[in-house]
């Protein structure tokens, strides 16, 4: 009997020297997490930031830097994974350390991004902090000669959807400001708020950009950016983020414009059940950037098609679920032959000719923006790479989860329904930041946690190769003979400052490195909790 108390009491004890070993371990790897995390951001914040904002990537030397195009040393770009995802990510690790460091580095941010809000109440895709005339000289110089960048050829003077540009900027000044109910932030975000609101069409859909403008029409091609634009998600980004004011502040004031917007899915979708990228007044189907040709799309049809999906759960309304079938119809019957999938990568043409119902592919011709062309015919062969041809999406998930809203009892929908008419259901307003199509991120295993942490080097960054770049700019295009020579790459000539994959062994300071890395770290310690 003692022997066997003995041993029980040896077991214990070797039970609980484990046990502290572990959180021992555990103590220590979380330590050396939270002391990377912070070294990195340090970095970030006082060697790489301009005024709170950053671009994408940077040389070591910071000599030259980008964002989706090359950037002045004044310029901070707004646009993912810039200083927007700068910006929630220093908000991340705030929730997950509970540092104060990385909620003033969200500050600095916050304050780059409200300098750049025109007086609207909208953004620009980047901001220069020396004013309209070095803006204007980046336009006729850098801007003007992307080739396949045709949003940047031109000096708008006004605010930009596309990209997410102005409804996540003003989604990161609402984060901001319901972290700690913050005053300094409302008047921003009240500003940015009203933008949206104002820019909204009566019939529910929105331009690409605003106040509107008509100033670059070309011959046959009209100025497309006061369409109707469903392209890079405005009509739905602008929906759900009134849907996260509607849910924060509870203001009933954002209900009728959300009904509008989601409505507008059923008022612009065609009689063949499918969408296109833009709409002009009349609510006709049409073209934009010249290798966007008027045409209905598939990626956008099950994209619209999934968000009626959403649209149902939200409202209970059948209008919205009944829409989608069509859509379905229609993709099932303009989906690839097996022959052109390319075993089986893509499933679908991007683009389908209205009148005959075929697909139509987009190719080009050229060196530069002043010497080249984009055309389109029924030829699968020889596809532009950067807006390519063929595509894959979810087209199986969305009817599967049509199959499934159909099944269901429209009482259960209705009574999980948050937009019904005068049903409120925030329990914590206004004190809850409703977070939206987040990504779900798996907690890292040790090995991988380990690896990123070694992967600091001793300035404390982050380091990526084979990243986006461009030519410097080397003046305008000059006119020449049409040629097929960069007919299938990203960049053309030395005069075309489009950007291009550096596949050199050069490394680069990269936003979105330090954000992929410290997303991991964060989950890592989200976990541990």
């Amino acid at each position: 009997m003692k022997n066997k108390l003995k041993i029980a009491l040896l077991m214990m004890l070797s039970t609980l020297l484990l046990t502290s070993q572990a959180s021992a371990q555990s103590k220590k790897i979380n330590d050396e997490v939270r002391n990377k995390m912070l070294q990195a951001t340090r970095y970030m914040v006082d060697n790489v930031s301009v005024n709170g904002g950053y671009v994408w990537y940077y040389l070591p030397d910071f000599s030259r830097r980008w964002g989706e195009m090359e950037a002045y040393k004044t310029m901070i770009w707004l646009q993912e994974p810039g200083t927007i995802s700068m910006g929630n990510l220093f908000l991340d690790a705030y929730q997950a350390t509970g540092d104060e460091y990385y909620y003033q580095a969200a500050e600095k941010a916050a304050a780059a991004i409200i300098w750049g809000q025109s007086h609207e109440g909208g953004w620009n895709y980047f901001v220069d902090f020396a004013g309209d005339r070095s803006m204007k000289q980046w336009y006729n110089t850098i801007g003007k000669n992307g080739w396949r960048l045709e949003e940047f050829q031109h000096y708008y003077g006004n605010c930009t959807f596309d990209d997410n540009t102005t409804t996540d900027a003003a989604r990161f000044l609402l984060r901001i400001y319901l972290e700690k109910l913050s005053p300094e932030y409302k008047p921003a975000l009240d500003k940015a708020i009203d933008f949206i609101l104002e820019s909204q069409y009566p019939l529910g859909g929105w331009p690409q950009r605003y106040p509107l403008r008509y100033d670059f029409s070309k011959e046959n091609h009209p100025d497309y950016t006061s369409f109707y634009t469903f392209n890079d998600d405005v009509i739905m980004q602008n929906i759900d983020f009134l849907i996260q004011c509607y849910e924060s502040l509870g203001e009933q004031r954002f209900l009728d414009p959300i009904q509008r917007g989601m409505n507008f899915y059923l008022l612009s979708q065609h009689s063949t059940g499918a969408w296109a990228h833009q709409y002009n007044m009349d609510l006709q189907p049409a073209g934009a950037r010249s290798y966007e040709p008027n045409a209905l799309v598939t990626k956008i049809t099950c994209r619209n098609a999934l968000q009626l999906l959403k649209y149902y759960q939200l409202t209970g309304n059948q209008v919205y679920l009944n829409a989608v079938p069509k859509a379905i119809e229609w993709l099932e019957k303009t989906s690839l032959p097996q022959n052109l999938t390319e075993n089986g990568k893509y499933s679908h043409p991007y683009y389908i000719e209205i009148e005959t119902g075929k697909p139509i592919y987009v190719h080009r011709k050229g060196s530069n923006v002043n010497s080249g062309v984009y055309y389109y015919d029924y030829s699968p062969d020889n596809l532009i790479i950067h807006s390519y041809g063929k595509r894959a999406f979810p087209f199986e998930t969305l009817k599967e989860e049509y199959k499934k809203l159909k099944n269901t009892n429209p009482k259960e929908i209705e009574s999980a329904s948050p937009l019904l008419p005068g049903i409120f259901t925030g329990t914590s307003t206004p004190q809850e930041y409703p977070r939206v199509g987040d990504e779900i991120i798996t907690p890292p295993d040790i090995k991988k946690v380990n690896e990123v942490l070694k992967s600091l080097d001793e300035q404390n960054r982050w380091l990526e190769t084979h990243v986006m770049i461009s030519n410097p700019y080397a003046g305008d295009g000059k006119k020449s003979e049409l040629t097929d020579k960069y007919s299938q790459t990203y960049v053309g000539d030395e005069t075309d400052t489009s950007p291009f994959r550096d596949d050199s062994d050069q490394q680069y300071i990269s936003t979105s490195k330090y954000i992929e890395n410290m997303k991991l770290l964060i989950s890592f310690l989200n976990s541990q909790k």
